[in-house]
């Protein structure tokens, strides 16, 4: 757990757009005391295609968080999307040494369950347990200090593309960022928007970003099952450019002012103004015709999601329904058009507040909280959250952090960086 005191950043790399959420720690939760947002230039579907875009609009938007928060920032916990993601549930068995189980012993059982083989291509970069067994005994969240022989865990292993977290590294390192831990975003989500019944009684968090749709299964307090679809917000904006003739940022404006994902909530006909492209004159459209574009769209991102969850096997524990978040959520429309498609509640998901009782580290309603209400910030909160709440995992990276002034960024001092890091 996080220190009184303590300043933990979360950096959300989107398809769409960059956010940088600042937060410090409290005697009674978590303060924002600073938000940036910059436009993303060079990720494709949760994917780095362009290093020096990316690291300049994580730059963008770290400095107009550090202006709002007054702190220098050094290190990042980061969120990593894509179609690379691949989940898997994994066993691992242990002795117990003094037939008491400690802290190590727990340890232990972990690196038993992260003992498989996975591709060379492929690492590690979660390990959830959802639960302990001893000496036959399961349904055990927290095993230490219980007594036994044996002592089994099933976890819940995430990997990604070794490439795919590298890239994301060296775009913040080269944006003079130490990267503490890189984190899947529907798990950091989760931190921010999901109630502690929700998780206990089961849900779906379906998080709609801009490139991709994350998704997870919590039951019983954890995460069962994590997947990312390669279908998101940015493809509901380019059917708009489409069919109304008109540029992309244009039509991003067009689909937050004016988007509904389902007709037949249009109670009258409305004329919206849509500009030409280059010098032509702008033209009137029915805002039905707007609806018609988005609709099918989304009931297509939607279905892929139930399709998925109906493969998974686990969407039968989700008891309390779908959670949706992210920035396409946001539309007007959009949990009713959720509600049809899953056939369960629906509920919008923005950053929630701690309920007050001490157990946990949540946030609070100081700072700027009111500013990150808003579900497209979910993921950044999340990242705080997760970064407050979690010890930091160890992780093997091979790019080596940049310092804005340092003297790495000579050709000397990369030179010496590079022998350095040969040794």
């Amino acid at each position: 757990m996080a220190q009184v005191g303590e300043v933990i950043v979360g950096l959300d790399i989107g398809t769409t757009k960059v956010a940088a959420v600042i937060g410090e720690v409290t005697s009674s939760g978590i303060d924002v005391i600073g938000v940036g947002t910059s436009p993303s230039e060079g990720l494709r579907q949760g994917v780095v295609v362009n290093i020096e875009a990316t690291t300049n609009s994580i730059a963008a938007a770290i400095q107009e968080a550090e202006q709002m928060a007054a702190v220098d920032v050094q290190s990042v916990y980061v969120g990593i999307a894509g179609g690379h993601i691949r989940g898997f549930t994994s066993l691992g068995q242990v002795s117990m040494r003094n037939r008491e189980v400690t802290e190590a012993d727990v340890a232990r059982v972990i690196d038993q369950a992260k003992a498989v083989n996975i591709p060379l291509d492929r690492q590690i970069i979660h390990t959830l347990p959802l639960e302990y067994m001893i000496d036959g005994q399961g349904q055990i969240r927290d095993p230490i200090g219980m007594s036994g022989v044996r002592m089994e865990v099933r976890a819940h292993i995430i990997t990604a593309a070794v490439t795919s977290v590298q890239n994301i590294v060296k775009c913040c390192n080269r944006a003079g960022l130490d990267v503490v831990e890189v984190v899947l975003e529907p798990v950091a989500s989760a931190n921010a928007v999901l109630h502690d019944d929700e998780r206990d009684l089961g849900v779906v968090l379906v998080d709609m970003g801009g490139g991709t749709t994350d998704l997870a299964i919590y039951s019983e307090g954890s995460n069962v099952y994590t997947s990312v679809i390669v279908m998101g917000g940015h493809r509901v904006t380019q059917d708009i450019a489409h069919g109304l003739r008109t540029s992309v940022n244009e039509s991003e404006h067009i689909k937050r002012q004016h988007g509904c994902a389902l007709v037949s909530l249009l109670a009258q006909d409305e004329i919206i103004q849509v500009p030409g492209v280059g010098p032509r004159p702008p033209r009137e459209f029915h805002r039905r015709f707007l609806s018609e574009i988005i609709e099918p769209r989304v009931e297509e991102i939607l279905e892929l999601a139930r399709q998925e969850l109906l493969t998974s096997g686990f969407m039968e524990l989700a008891a309390s329904g779908v959670v949706l978040t992210g920035g396409a959520a946001q539309m007007v429309g959009m949990t009713e058009i959720a509600e049809d498609i899953f056939q369960m509640p629906v509920r919008r998901g923005t950053p929630v507040y701690a309920d007050g009782n001490g157990r946990e580290i949540g946030l609070t309603e100081g700072g700027f909280a009111s500013v990150i209400q808003d579900p497209k910030f979910a993921t950044g909160v999340g990242l705080v959250l997760y970064g407050a709440r979690n010890e930091p995992v160890e992780m093997h990276f091979d790019s080596a952090p940049v310092r804005h002034g340092d003297p790495g960024r000579s050709g000397l001092g990369r030179f010496v960086e590079r022998v350095r890091g040969m040794f």
